[in-house]
């Protein structure tokens, strides 16, 4: 079946050509903000990677939490270590933000049953916000016909939105897509965008040093792969996320290289598949937060 982009206007589209394309350039065309350090911390309550990401000042600006891919309960002790998470303060002043991780199958997963998973963190029954939103993993990257792909993610935004304004209607939250690669931008259309933040790489250092970083973080079939920073004027909009780092000097590379992509968030570890996420990295939390810190 074909795909087709049904998302953002022509104009809209040069517009965003026009502030920058390629590698560089697109975080200093949003002007508002530099780099913070955000963390897939895929263990268990009181694991040592946790109890590392408390001790590190400044704080990690998010933590994504994962109780078994989301179908554990999210129980007391999961709603302790999410609320001491949120206690800590960031590089901004700020304080960390925690979402629970939702698997949604590249729109495989029923949307009924992806919203009950999404239950599992915010409607735990004694009506308190434990965390500031959803992870959707395994997200969509192109629009699908008559943007239905897009549309799903819509959805859910637009659930999860509602579900915390439910809890704590003077919360902001925050919802995160990962298609682990640029996202068709139709995703970022005004009225139909479908996350705050997508993770628009995620892979290994070699990939992201080398041939696996596509030249964006967004594509229009149009034009190709284009830095998507007209479209991020928080700069917020692009998270990246790299493993299988050699040191800590290709952290701080790897750093690097996320700021001038656009990058508005980012996280490096030397942890290695199957789950990258599962450990520290060696050189620790604080390095990578403290360097973020000085980007922008």
């Amino acid at each position: 079946m074909r795909t087709v982009t049904k998302g953002l206007s022509a104009l809209l589209i040069g517009a965003a050509l026009a502030v920058g394309t390629g590698t560089s350039g697109a975080a200093a065309a949003t002007g508002t903000r530099g780099l913070e350090i955000a963390v897939p911390a895929y263990v268990h309550p009181g694991e040592a990677m946790l109890t590392g990401i408390q001790a590190t000042h400044p704080a990690p600006s998010i933590v994504i939490l994962n109780p078994n891919n989301g179908y554990a309960p999210f129980d007391a002790a999961w709603q302790a270590q999410a609320d001491s998470l949120r206690t800590a303060t960031t590089a901004t002043g700020g304080h960390t933000k925690v979402i629970g991780y939702v698997d949604t199958n590249r729109t495989l997963r029923p949307i009924a049953d992806v919203k009950a998973t999404v239950d599992n963190y915010l409607r735990t029954g004694d009506h308190k916000l434990h965390v500031d939103g959803i992870f959707f993993d395994q997200s969509g990257r192109d629009c699908g016909t008559d943007n239905v792909t897009r549309d799903y993610y819509a959805e859910l935004r637009a659930y999860v939105q509602n579900a915390v304004y439910a809890l704590d209607p003077q919360a902001e939250e925050l919802v995160v897509d990962n298609p682990g690669t640029a996202v068709a931008d139709c995703y970022l259309e005004p009225g139909h965008r479908t996350a705050d933040t997508f993770v628009t790489f995620e892979g290994s250092y070699a990939a992201y040093t080398g041939g696996g970083w596509l030249g964006g973080n967004v594509f229009n079939y149009n034009v190709g792969y284009y830095s998507g920073a007209a479209l991020d004027p928080s700069g917020t909009a692009f998270w990246h996320l790299v493993h299988a780092a050699p040191n800590a000097e290709a952290s701080t590379t790897a750093l690097d290289t996320a700021f001038t992509r656009g990058a508005g968030y980012a996280y490096v570890t030397d942890d290695v598949m199957d789950n990258p996420w599962d450990a520290a990295p060696s050189w620790g939390f604080q390095s990578e937060t403290s360097h973020a810190a000085t980007l922008g």
